[in-house]
């Protein structure tokens, strides 16, 4: 309010003095003629940033990523049935460098806050997409070793019993494997650093064919039956 008024008080002097240096006399100007009423403007038609998401989305993310989030391409993620809160952290920390990724951050430095919301807010809108029926069926004794792998480190209390996630834990039921592999191994090895140090732990103490068999369970998880 102090530079408010300070800002008031120089145009008030300003005036003053402008009155004061007009000659004795001088013609006052005539008082202007009312303004005529005009009609308000018409509002503009609200955006819908879901509409205006979806077709960036299709444009910009899809040739990778699926049009639906499920990815046909070796090493890209999953989108479909992921959460807003999370998808948004990981644009975030790909845009800052954070995530070492070449094609996702030269996308993200392009973004913006209310573009990385957009986008998240979308990526949710996207439901879970089952993964292709295997060639074979899974190998039991391999999903027996990975469940107990899944319960010793605790998968399920952070991921859930479905493994769905919520809020910013990520959805990783039937992930592409080759994507669990190589997000697994770089917790592993210190080279993926969360926002969290939530998987610093259990991920250090897993051995490379642990972690193959994690992610083999991991990508194979049974849905539940409708």
């Amino acid at each position: 309010m102090r530079l408010r008024r300070v800002s008031v008080l120089g145009w008030a002097t300003a005036a003053l003095l402008a009155l004061a240096a007009a000659p004795a006399g001088a013609q006052q100007p005539s008082k202007a003629a009312p303004k005529k009423e005009t009609a308000p403007a018409a509002k503009a038609a609200p955006v819908d940033t879901g509409k205006v998401y979806a077709e960036r989305y299709a444009s910009l993310c899809a040739a990778c990523h699926g049009a639906n989030g499920r990815s046909d391409m070796a090493g890209t993620p999953v989108l479909a049935g992921q959460h807003s809160f999370y998808a948004v952290t990981q644009l975030f920390l790909f845009r800052e460098g954070r995530r070492p990724n070449e094609a996702m951050t030269a996308i993200a430095k392009t973004l913006k806050d209310d573009d990385l919301r957009g986008f998240s807010d979308f990526i949710a809108t996207l439901p879970p997409v089952p993964a292709p029926p295997p060639a074979t069926p899974p190998d039991a004794a391999r999903m027996a070793k990975g469940k107990a792998l899944a319960d010793e480190h605790r998968c399920f209390l952070c991921h859930g019993a479905d493994l769905s996630g919520g809020q910013q834990v990520p959805r990783i039921a039937q992930q592409r494997e080759d994507y669990l592999q190589a997000s697994l191994s770089g917790f592993r090895s210190g080279q993926r650093v969360g926002y969290t140090p939530a998987m610093l732990d259990p991920t250090s103490r897993l051995s490379k064919e642990d972690v193959d068999t994690l992610a083999y369970y991991i990508s194979r998880f049974p849905t539940p039956a409708k």
